[in-house]
């Protein structure tokens, strides 16, 4: 199992109109064959500037590795995650067992 996780913070408004146009497109990635538990959080801690976050799980490697080059993830990137994110840290991590 692979958790990808992205926290980030957009360059709209907190609470605009572009910031809920965002949110509610990107839940269009769940819908990618091999996305499990696909979350959409708030970050809650004055810690760091990062506003939101996302987290879904893939059984496997090659789970993932379609994620990442499926046509919905690709223009997602493209068109909505690189014009409208400031800044992300991306952590993907695997079960210590």
């Amino acid at each position: 199992m692979i958790r990808h996780t992205v926290a980030f913070r957009l360059v709209h408004p907190a609470g605009s109109a572009e910031e809920t146009g965002f949110l509610t497109s990107a839940r269009e990635l769940a819908t990618i064959p091999g996305v499990e538990r696909f979350e959409q959080l708030a970050q809650t801690s004055a810690k760091n500037d990062f506003a939101f976050g996302f987290s879904m799980e893939f059984a496997d490697a090659a789970a993932y590795d379609a994620y990442n080059q499926h046509p919905v993830h690709v223009a997602f990137v493209r068109d909505r995650w690189v014009p409208e994110v400031a800044d992300f840290l991306e952590l993907d991590y695997v079960p210590l067992d």
